[in-house]
């Protein structure tokens, strides 16, 4: 019989939040069978910010949803009301870098870096191809996260919290 516990929340953050954390928001939630809800953000989406389309183009080919996704700040998930993370992860090395906001619940975090597939000045083509191979680094990488045994995914927040009770 299995244990009917809340999802994981996880958020994906990167600066525009238009690519790399969108690939990982609408994988996650595509894989993550119930025991994950994912999210994104960026440190500093540009005005009117959209998730790109070749992101889009390249989730719509591996028959992921993405419905509901859109590019936002992660300011979002800093005020009263927003979900509560168990997990944050930066997928981009700019914004491992940043200061972040205050988390609500002192989520673990995580530094995931993979290169920009949107970044030069390359055909459609050979870009379209960077986002699949980006997707596919992204799948692999929250594959072993599925499928981590629960008290594993337990022992990572507990171990969080154990180091911040240490400090008090």
């Amino acid at each position: 019989m299995q244990d009917k516990k809340a999802p994981l929340n996880v958020l994906f953050l990167c600066t525009h939040n238009s690519a790399r954390s969108i690939l990982a928001e609408a994988l996650l939630n595509d894989m993550g069978k119930g025991r994950f809800k994912a999210y994104s953000a960026g440190s500093s989406p540009r005005e009117n910010q959209k998730p790109n389309p070749q992101a889009l183009q390249v989730l719509e080919m591996a028959g992921v949803s993405v419905e509901g996704l859109r590019s936002k700040s992660w300011d979002e998930f800093a005020v009263a009301g927003a979900p509560n993370m168990d997990l944050i992860i930066t997928v981009c090395d700019n914004a491992a870098g940043e200061v972040c906001p205050f988390w609500p619940g002192h989520p673990a975090t995580a530094h995931w870096g993979y290169p920009d597939p949107s970044e030069g000045d390359a055909s459609d083509e050979a870009k379209l191809e960077a986002f699949r191979q980006t997707m596919h680094m992204v799948r692999r990488r929250l594959e072993l996260l599925v499928n981590l045994p629960a008290g594993k995914l337990e022992q990572a927040v507990l171990q969080t919290t154990a180091r911040e009770l240490s400090a008090q």
